[in-house]
């Protein structure tokens, strides 16, 4: 709506986390920039905004299944590829059940053969999530493994652990594939620009006109621990000392003056790539009124209010957000 209303040329997220930000704005034929520190969020957002031979994506997902399957059949019998596919990782022993494990570390060795090799990371990260030894209910934030069956809330019955990936990388592998040909209908030329960097510093292109993003909430995730199974299967670099407002840091009155600061140092490096009064909309849970656009280096012009249905888990109650919208001064 906001994209569409203000037509900006250039629009940048510096906390571009699943690449929201950029799938809409190329499908509007914008160019956009995107900043995250987590390496799994980049990778996300890459792939989002990737182009693709459908053809050739489709006979590589559907191969690495095939194959997967044929070794499949093996793994109670050879004890060479069992062997092959078995790994020392702590995370991975105690979070997915043996035979799980098999399954994703057989799919991640064979993913070097293929050519869209980061979608299917994302694939097999997708998959890892679902197939945790984790309640049905309980996706965001398991505190420990589910190893015994249990009464679950999302269902009304009594759920048994997941032992399998297999069904999940089959599952994804077909809703992915839907999404990269639906996405294909829509996508447009427009550049788009994807930076695995701290936003209080990194280097950006001149003439940002709109600046489009959801800072993290305060005290709320931490969200390198949040995708840990991805960290931990693809052995991806942790950046968590360098998160803005993490859970672990709590909401005390020193931790809100960290996370505003953190929040007011991107805001005003980013400010310097903008051009004269551009805008600034921000989504934010302000429960503690910490936003102050002239702290920023920007005045505010506009807020609208919006309700917020949650997907997952078993947090209740209402949940609002404000959409903050400011003008560089």
């Amino acid at each position: 709506i906001f994209l569409r209303k203000y037509k900006p040329t250039l629009v940048y997220d510096p906390f571009a986390g699943s690449g929201t930000t950029l799938v809409e704005a190329n499908a509007l034929g914008i160019d956009s920039v995107g900043t995250d520190i987590s390496i799994f969020n980049v990778l996300l957002s890459k792939v989002k905004t990737a182009d693709y031979d459908i053809s050739l994506l489709e006979k590589e997902i559907c191969d690495i299944l095939k194959r997967l399957d044929t070794y499949k059949s093996k793994f109670s019998k050879d004890e060479k590829v069992n062997k092959l596919f078995s790994t020392k990782n702590e995370y991975i022993q105690e979070w997915f059940a043996p035979n799980t494990q098999k399954e994703l570390l057989c799919y991640s060795r064979l993913i070097k053969d293929y050519t869209y090799q980061d979608l299917l990371r994302i694939i097999l990260s997708r998959s890892a999530r679902s197939a945790r030894l984790v309640t049905h209910y309980d996706l965001d934030f398991p505190k420990e493994p589910q190893t015994k069956p249990y009464q679950c809330y999302k269902h009304q019955r009594t759920c048994q652990p997941v032992e399998e990936a297999y069904k999940f990388l089959s599952r994804y592998t077909i809703d992915t594939l839907d999404r990269v040909k639906e996405f294909s209908k829509i996508k447009t030329k427009a550049k788009v620009i994807v930076n695995h960097a701290d936003s209080r510093e990194v280097e950006l292109p001149k003439g940002i006109d709109m600046v489009f993003t959801s800072p993290p909430y305060i005290g709320l995730i931490d969200y390198h621990e949040q995708h840990k199974y991805a960290y931990e299967l693809l052995g991806l670099k942790n950046n968590e000392t360098k998160e803005i407002g993490p859970a672990k840091n709590g909401q005390s009155q020193q931790a809100k003056r960290d996370y505003i600061k953190g929040i007011n140092d991107v805001l005003l490096h980013t400010r310097k790539y903008m051009t004269p009064k551009g805008l600034a909309l921000i989504v934010v849970n302000d429960k503690y009124g910490l936003y102050k656009a002239e702290d920023a280096g920007f005045k505010e012009i506009g807020r609208v209010e919006r309700h917020v249905n949650r997907r997952t888990g078993r947090r209740e109650g209402a949940f609002y957000e404000s959409i903050l919208i400011w003008q560089k001064i």
